[in-house]
C-alpha cells in the first residue's frame, strides 16, 4: 500500500487523537496511525482521569499554559461530543503546618496561571464535603474548575468525530520508518505500507524519542515513570470521597490521592517509578506498590475498604528530558511536529495542545476549514440507563438488547455490536470493555468474557482463536498453528 495526506499523526492516545480531530476541521487529508489495535491503549487507559484546574504546573511552562487553555475547551466540548466528564472541583489537602505553606505557594501559582475561583478552605469545610477525610486535614486548596472524565472515551469521542469528517485512523500499524529528503519529510513506513506526506506529528508517548530518532531527531529523551492503582467496586464510594483528593505536591508528581470515577467506582493512587529506558511498556503491578499506595491514602481517607478492591492496574508516564512538554517543528527536520513528554495535565491539556500545533500546520498547507464540518458523533446506546419504556421500544426495535451479556454492569448484545461497529469500533476484548463497561463490574469479566470473545469472533468474521485482549499479541486463546499463545 502507498497512500498520500496532507498529515500523518503517530500515536493514538488521547494527544493523537485530540490533533486528528482538529485536523479534521480542516479541508486536508490527516491520517492517525497506532501500532496497537485499539486507541488509548497506552497511558491514557491508565491514568487518574482528572481534568487539572491548572494551579500545579510552574507558570509560564507549556504545561501551565495548556492545563487552563484545555480545562476551558473541555467545558465547551463536553456537550458538543457527549463527554464522560464530571465536573467535581478537587482539593489539595494538608495535614501539617508546612503543607498548609504549600498550599499558599499553590494558590499563587495558579492566580498567575489564570485559574479562576481557587481558595482555601479548611479541614472543618473540606469534611463538611467529604466526610471519610481524615480528621488531621488541617486545610486543603479547592479548585471547582477541575473535574474527572472517562479518557478513553474522550479519545474514542476525538476519533469518531474526526472519521466522520473524512480523517482516517489505522490500527495494527506500526511505524518502520520516516523518510526525509534534504532534511523534510517525505514519508512515514509502516507494516501496511507507506503514507507519502509533507507533515508528521509525533504524539507517540513514551515512545516518541525513538520515533523523533527515526526522522533524525535526537534532541530529547523521554524517560518512563510508573504509576500504579487499586480500584474498588462501586459499593465502597460511600466510603471513601466524591471528589479528587489530593494530597501535598512533591518532585515526583501530584503524589497518591483518593478519587472516585465517573462510573461509580473509586480508586487510590498512583506511586511513582522510575524506570529503566527499556521498561516503557512495563505495566506490572507490585505487592510493594500496593502496600505504598494503601499507606500513603490512609493519610488521606483512613477507611480504605480493601476487601472491595476488584482490581489493580500501572500506567506509565512519558517524562521529558527538558521538564516540559515539546511542542512544535523539529528544529532539525522540517515537517516533523513534535507533541512530546505529554505526562501529567496531559489529558487535560490534549485540545488545547491540538488547537495549538494545528494552526500553523493549517496555515502553512494554505488548508480552509471546512464549511461542512459536522459536529458531534453518532450517539451511543446505554440500555441500563434507559426507562422501562424506551428499554422495551429498543428491544422491539432490536432483539439483542433484549439479551444481558454482562450481570454486573447489565450491558447488552445490543450495546456490544454496536461498540463493535462505530465509526471507530472496538476489534477487542478490552476494547469492548473500555466502551461499554462490559467486563467492568465486581466480577472483571468472569461470566461476560468468553460471551464477548464468541461476538467479537461473529462480527469481525475472525476465528476465535484471532481475538485478542487488547494488544498486538495478547490472544485470548492458544492456537499451536498460528503462535506460542495467550501473550499478555
Amino acid at each position: 500500500m502507498t497512500k498520500q495526506a496532507d498529515v500523518v499523526v503517530i500515536g493514538g492516545g488521547i494527544t493523537g487523537t485530540a490533533i486528528l480531530h482538529e485536523l479534521a476541521k480542516y479541508d486536508l487529508q490527516a491520517v492517525l496511525v497506532e501500532q496497537e489495535p485499539e486507541l488509548a491503549a497506552g497511558t491514557t487507559k491508565a491514568n487518574s482521569a482528572i481534568l487539572h484546574a491548572g494551579f500545579d504546573a510552574p507558570t509560564g511552562s507549556m504545561k501551565a499554559r495548556m492545563n487552563v487553555e484545555g480545562n476551558a475547551m473541555y467545558h465547551e466540548l463536553k456537550d458538543e461530543l457527549d463527554l464522560d466528564i464530571r465536573w467535581s472541583g478537587s482539593y489539595v489537602a494538608a495535614v501539617t503546618d508546612e503543607e498548609m505553606d504549600v498550599l499558599q505557594d499553590l494558590l499563587q501559582r495558579g492566580q498567575a496561571n489564570g485559574v479562576p475561583g481557587l481558595k482555601i478552605v479548611t479541614g472543618d469545610e473540606v469534611r463538611a464535603e467529604e466526610p471519610n477525610v481524615s480528621k488531621d486535614i488541617k486545610g486543603a486548596l479547592w479548585a471547582p474548575t477541575a473535574g474527572i472524565c472517562w479518557p478513553f472515551g474522550l479519545a474514542l469521542a476525538f476519533a469518531e468525530n474526526a472519521v466522520i469528517n473524512g480523517a482516517e485512523v489505522l490500527r495494527d500499524c506500526k511505524v518502520t520508518g520516516i523518510v526525509t529528503e534534504q532534511g523534510a519529510v517525505k514519508a512515514v513506513e509502516t507494516e501496511q505500507g507507506t503514507i507519502e506526506t509533507s507533515f508528521v506529528i509525533n504524539a507517540a508517548g513514551v515512545h516518541a524519542d525513538e520515533i523523533s530518532r527515526l526522522a533524525g531527531d535526537d534532541s530529547f529523551a523521554i524517560h518512563p515513570r510508573k504509576g500504579e492503582y487499586i480500584l474498588f467496586d462501586k459499593t465502597a464510594q460511600k466510603d471513601l470521597v466524591y471528589s479528587p483528593i489530593f494530597p501535598t505536591p512533591t518532585k515526583m508528581g501530584k503524589g497518591i490521592l483518593v478519587c472516585a470515577t465517573t462510573h461509580g467506582n473509586v480508586f487510590v493512587g498512583p506511586n511513582a517509578q522510575d524506570m529503566d529506558d527499556t521498561e516503557k511498556d512495563n505495566t506490572a503491578v507490585t505487592i510493594p506498590g500496593m502496600n505504598e499506595i494503601l499507606e500513603k491514602a490512609r493519610k488521606l481517607v483512613p477507611t480504605i475498604p480493601v476487601g472491595a478492591a476488584i482490581t489493580e492496574f500501572a500506567g506509565v508516564r512519558a517524562v521529558s528530558s527538558t521538564g516540559d512538554f515539546i511542542l512544535g517543528p523539529s528544529a532539525v527536520v522540517k515537517g516533523l511536529v513534535q507533541a512530546a513528554g505529554i505526562q501529567s495535565p496531559g489529558l487535560t491539556s490534549a485540545p488545547a495542545i491540538a488547537k495549538y500545533l494545528v494552526e500553523p500546520i493549517a496555515a502553512a498547507l494554505k488548508a480552509a476549514r471546512k464549511a461542512n464540518y459536522k459536529k458531534g458523533r453518532p450517539a451511543q446506546p446505554c440500555f441500563r440507563m434507559l426507562a422501562d419504556a424506551d428499554q422495551k421500544a429498543l428491544i422491539a426495535k432490536d432483539a439483542r438488547y433484549g439479551r444481558v451479556i454482562c450481570r454486573c454492569e447489565t450491558i447488552t448484545e445490543g450495546e456490544i455490536v454496536d461498540a463493535i461497529h462505530r465509526p471507530v469500533g472496538a476489534r477487542t476484548v478490552d476494547g469492548v470493555k473500555r466502551r461499554t463497561r462490559a467486563g467492568m463490574g465486581r466480577c472483571q469479566g468472569g461470566f461476560c468474557g468468553p460471551r464477548v470473545t464468541q461476538i467479537l469472533a461473529r462480527e469481525l468474521q475472525i476465528p476465535v482463536t484471532e481475538v485478542r485482549k487488547e494488544m498486538r499479541e495478547s490472544y485470548m486463546f492458544y492456537n499451536k498453528e498460528t503462535r506460542s499463545g495467550g501473550k499478555a
